[in-house]
């Protein structure tokens, strides 16, 4: 059965990119169709991929800044020829849910979240610390945007969402369901370390450093409570938070992927200030044994088991966070017990699931509109 994935753009590596890593594995023979594809950006291996690009991909700026021309999106998504495939398979935060497919073809959008830009769009351009002029110019447009957004999603013929969250921005915003099928994360790299005494005294993020994570806050905490803390990752908001930072606070840069089983697994616990959609970073920390204290939205709210394995704060401030962490500090922890819950998440369990889901939504649609069966694993 023929197939094909489609993704919003290809100008940065994140959670989307870490699903359609799997996507592809899953689907290897499957055009990929996307906005744009910042080729020299993106990881080598990628150049192997069959990448069908819009034309967007050929405007000024665009690789570098998607925002400015978000106007355009609806038109370059519309504009995809997708006759003749059997399984349409989008993997969406921005537009490209909107895609045109024929009565035959069976729509599926794994939905990291409905746009975030239209829907929470002050919440966006304040997390994001967007350009004051793009965002005036892009007002103009929100009303056709929003409009655009909700009408596609009934273009889809199924959603899954990510988290609890997501699930019910999909009823609120699009006026339909989901079933919930967690992102992929790769638990086997991790194991606790052999004795508890082998974990150092240090806590611990991992990430992009942009705005909305709100590491300027957990600094703050540390600032003031003089606890080791360990930031690795980069990102435009580095230079800001290094400035904010005393001593304890430690930047370690770019980690990379094979060290960083050790740098969680010695880690006290996993700090997760922000609110996010999922989360992969804290199911990492968890499958190292680690516990972890986030913020109780968004995907760490179906993630983290308060108590069990980590610890849940409701006010997003300094205080929210240093109560927390001082809550953390009188509680016993179980590595293996923290590893198993978090082998819930692993990939295999995420193809398993989405295997099942898409043949059981082929056959529905194949009941309504006829037609060939047995569309899992003849890619």
């Amino acid at each position: 059965m023929k197939t094909a994935l489609v993704h919003d753009w290809l100008n940065q590596i994140g959670g989307a990119e870490d699903v359609l890593e799997v996507l592809v594995d899953m689907y290897p023979q499957a055009p990929l169709y996307t906005s744009i594809y910042y080729k020299s950006k993106m990881p080598a291996h990628w150049q192997d991929w069959d990448i069908h690009t819009s034309f967007i991909n050929r405007l000024p700026l665009a690789q570098r800044i998607q925002q400015i021309y978000f106007p355009l999106y609806p038109m370059a998504f519309d504009a995809f020829d997708f006759r003749g495939f059997d399984l349409v398979l989008s993997n969406k935060s921005g537009f490209c849910h909107g895609i045109i497919t024929e009565p035959e073809t069976l729509h599926v959008c794994y939905c990291l979240t409905p746009t975030r830009y239209l829907w929470r769009y002050n919440q966006y351009t304040e997390q994001e610390n967007m350009n004051i002029w793009v965002q005036r110019g892009l007002i103009p447009f929100l009303h056709y945007l929003r409009v655009w957004d909700r009408l596609a999603a009934d273009r889809v013929d199924a959603f899954i969402a990510i988290s609890e969250a997501v699930r019910r921005r999909i009823v609120k915003y699009y006026k339909r369901d989901a079933v919930i099928i967690y992102p992929p994360v790769d638990t086997t790299r991790f194991e606790p370390v052999g004795q508890e005494s082998d974990v150092e005294d240090y806590y611990l993020f991992v990430g992009r450093l942009v705005p909305y994570r709100r590491l300027d806050l957990l600094i703050e905490a540390f600032n003031k409570m003089k606890k080791p803390l360990y930031i690795a990752g980069s990102g435009r908001d580095r230079d800001r938070l290094e400035s904010l930072a005393n001593r304890n606070v430690n930047f370690l840069g770019f980690v990379a992927d094979e060290d960083l089983p050790e740098v969680m697994s010695k880690a006290k616990a996993f700090i997760w200030p922000g609110e996010e959609d999922f989360g992969i970073a804290p199911i990492q920390a968890m499958a190292a044994g680690r516990p972890v204290i986030a913020y109780a939205a968004g995907g760490a709210l179906d993630t983290v088991i308060p108590n069990e394995t980590g610890v849940l704060f409701s006010e997003q401030t300094v205080a929210g966070m240093t109560e927390a962490i001082n809550h953390f500090e009188t509680l016993t922890w179980n590595p293996d017990q923290i590893k198993k819950h978090a082998d819930q998440f692993d990939t295999e369990l995420f193809k398993q699931k989405l295997n099942s889901f898409i043949e059981q939504k082929f056959e529905e649609h194949r009941g309504i509109n006829g037609g060939p069966s047995n569309l899992i694993g003849e890619n």
